[in-house]
């Protein structure tokens, strides 16, 4: 029996997570919801959706619906979600995970009163080159880690494109900022890799107080754009991480890590996808660090019916993790990032909040 699927969105949900859903055996995507019925009506079209909807907590409460994929703002999303889990849908969740620390403890606690399955879309854990630095640490390649460094800058609004759909995040309130939206990502990685964070000291500000289009348009900004932080995790290793989306010329994603016995670094132009992240290593004592050629063991799965050079390059390592989402479903597997590790994110940037506002280091047991 198929698990059947509805997305909340039509822009990034209609263009990397459908495709990704109908990788996957077994699935279905049987409904696609906006704000308004002539853009779900349309969007429905388009994608070729059996059922539009409208309302969102029509979605969550309707009973052909198995798995319902969250992805709009954060703010108006947390309602969205905790219909979902109270009516016994499993949950795709976007990132940030929710607007606020009070909203992801209250998601946290639904999903384990549930019993349902969620998990957030923090698919960069499913990369191959990621996955295969997992491997690598989890065999000791770095030996003790000591350090390393990750930066995180891309130009998003440098240059407002008005037509961009997500020029949104320049308002505030909305629970969002380049630290929440790209360091989400960012320190959903970090965690995967190297465990708990024990305390963290920050600086989170704003270097444009407008963006503005090439025809003079403008959009005042009232959300920081710019983050710079150490991370000092529990077994000892620290990383300085920096993170942008007003970064001219960024770029795009570097973590470069270090220990007793070697190196490894991380790369990709622009948001890190299958196509063109790359991981580059050496051992103490080499001459220089090599490139590392991903195994295509780690480039395609027989799973799910695309691969790593699929066109459209998130929905690939997406269609892993919601893979994996299914197998939890059906008892044969660990669906991941799930919202345990989701709450410990929103715990991180809870941490970065006080930190900047309070110009000290935070321990994470402060939040709880």
């Amino acid at each position: 029996m198929s698990l059947k699927v509805g997305i909340i969105s039509a822009n990034w949900g209609a263009f990397a997570h459908l495709p990704a859903w109908r990788a996957i055996p077994g699935v279905e995507v049987v409904g696609i919801c906006t704000s308004r019925r002539e853009t779900a009506e349309a969007a429905a079209a388009r994608c070729a959706i059996g059922r539009p909807f409208w309302n969102a907590l029509e979605m969550a409460a309707d009973p052909n619906i198995d798995i319902v994929d969250c992805g709009t703002r954060p703010s108006i999303r947390e309602a969205m979600v905790l219909a979902c889990l109270q009516n016994g849908k499993h949950v795709y969740n976007a990132i940030p995970f929710a607007a606020t620390l009070e909203g992801a403890r209250a998601l946290r606690d639904a999903w384990r009163a549930s019993g349902a399955v969620a998990v957030v879309d923090a698919y960069s854990e499913w990369l191959p080159a990621h996955r295969l630095a997992k491997e690598m640490l989890d065999e000791g390649f770095l030996g003790r880690p000591f350090g390393g460094t990750c930066v995180f800058n891309m130009s998003l609004f440098n240059t407002l494109n008005p037509r961009f759909p997500y020029n949104w995040f320049a308002q505030s309130g909305l629970g969002v900022s380049a630290v929440r939206n790209l360091g989400s990502h960012a320190l959903h990685m970090l965690t995967h890799l190297f465990g708990e964070v024990r305390e963290l000291v920050a600086h989170d500000g704003r270097l444009l107080d407008e963006w503005r289009s090439p025809d003079g348009q403008t959009i005042e900004a009232q959300t920081n754009d710019f983050a710079n932080m150490l991370l000092r995790f529990t077994s000892g290793l620290v990383i300085q991480f920096q993170v942008s989306w007003n970064a001219p010329l960024g770029r795009g994603w570097y973590l470069d890590m270090f220990g007793s016995n070697g190196r490894i670094v991380l790369e990709a132009p622009s948001f890190p996808t299958s196509r063109d992240t790359t991981l580059h290593a050496g051992k103490l004592g080499a001459a220089s660090l090599q490139r590392i050629v991903i195994p295509q063991r780690l480039l395609q799965s027989s799973a799910v019916g695309i691969d790593a050079d699929c066109s459209i390059p998130p929905a690939y390592p997406m269609a892993l993790s919601m893979h994996a989402m299914v197998q939890a479903i059906r008892g044969e597997g660990v669906a991941r990032p799930d919202f345990n590790q989701g709450w410990q994110v929103e715990r991180l940037q809870e941490a970065v909040r006080r930190s900047a506002a309070e110009r000290r280091w935070v321990r994470l047991d402060e939040i709880i």
